[in-house]
C-alpha cells in the first residue's frame, strides 16, 4: 500500500511552473511577480484564500528557484582588479622631476618622473609589471615642507609683521624659486592671500604652468630701521656717560 502525499506536496517542476501558472523559461523577476500575485490570491486570511493552496504555492516556488539555472547564489565571485600602485611625490618633486623609488610588491623600482606631474595623472612604466606588461602608477602629490599642490597651483603659508598687515605696503616671500614681493593694502580682510603668477606647477602637455598662492599669517612685530637704531644708542650711552 503506498503512502498518501499531502495534498500540498509539488511532484516536480512542471506541477510546479503549472501552480504559479508560469513558463519553464520564465526569468527571476517574473517568476518573483508570479510568486507574488499567487501568495496574495491563496493566503488563507484573505477572501478566497486556502491554507493548503497557500502551502502549495510556497513548495513550487521553492522547487523552481532551486532548479533554476544560473542561481545567483551559485554565480563565481567577482574578481576585482587590484587597484593601481601610487607614485607619491612631494611638491618640489613634481616641479623638478627626477629619479624617485616605488614599492611595487616585494620589488623597489627606481621611476623617472618628468617636471610637471599633476595629482590624477599616470604614468607608464614600461614592462613594469611581474608578467612584464606595461604598469600605469597614479601620481600622488602630497603635502611637504610646508607647500601643497591642489591641481596646477601651490599652496603656502608666509608669516608678517602685523603691523604690515595693518599699514599695508611691499612683502617679501621666500618661495622655492628664490624672494618674491608682493603689496598689500591695509587693513586687508582675513585670511589674505596673494597670488605669484607662474610659481605654481610647471607647463605640461595641455596644462598651463600653475600659480603659486600664499597666505600671509601675522606674526609678532619687529623693530623699524629707527627704532633698531635708538634700540642700539639706549644699550651703548648709559646713563654714566650721559652723566660724563
Amino acid at each position: 500500500m503506498s503512502a498518501h502525499r499531502p495534498s500540498s506536496d509539488v511532484s516536480g517542476v512542471r506541477e510546479a511552473l503549472a501552480v504559479l501558472g508560469v513558463a519553464a523559461d520564465v526569468d527571476a523577476p517574473k517568476l518573483k511577480a508570479a510568486f507574488r500575485e499567487a501568495v496574495k490570491a491563496a493566503r488563507p486570511d484573505q477572501a478566497g484564500g486556502d491554507a493548503e493552496r497557500f502551502r502549495r504555492v510556497i513548495a513550487a516556488h521553492r522547487l523552481i528557484q532551486a532548479h533554476q539555472p544560473g542561481r545567483a547564489a551559485l554565480a563565481p565571485p567577482r574578481i576585482r582588479p587590484a587597484p593601481a600602485p601610487v607614485l607619491a611625490l612631494s611638491p618640489m618633486q613634481a616641479l623638478a622631476g627626477g629619479k624617485v623609488e616605488v614599492r611595487l610588491g616585494a620589488r623597489t623600482v627606481r621611476v623617472t618622473t618628468p617636471k610637471g606631474l599633476r595629482t590624477g595623472d599616470h604614468l607608464r612604466l614600461r614592462q613594469g609589471a611581474a608578467d612584464g606588461a606595461d604598469l600605469y602608477l597614479a601620481v600622488l602629490i602630497r603635502p611637504e615642507d610646508g607647500l601643497s599642490a591642489m591641481g596646477d597651483d601651490l599652496f603656502m603659508s608666509w608669516p608678517v609683521e602685523r603691523r604690515l598687515m595693518a599699514d599695508g605696503g611691499r612683502v617679501e616671500i621666500e618661495t622655492h624659486m628664490g624672494t618674491r614681493s608682493a603689496w598689500i593694502t591695509a587693513d586687508m580682510a582675513a585670511p589674505v592671500r596673494v597670488r605669484l603668477k607662474g610659481l605654481g606647477l610647471p607647463a605640461r602637455g595641455s596644462r598651463a604652468a600653475g600659480h603659486l598662492f600664499v597666505t600671509l599669517t601675522p606674526s609678532s612685530d619687529t623693530p623699524s630701521a629707527a627704532e633698531d637704531l635708538l634700540v642700539r644708542f639706549t644699550r651703548v650711552w648709559t646713563q654714566d656717560r650721559l652723566a660724563a
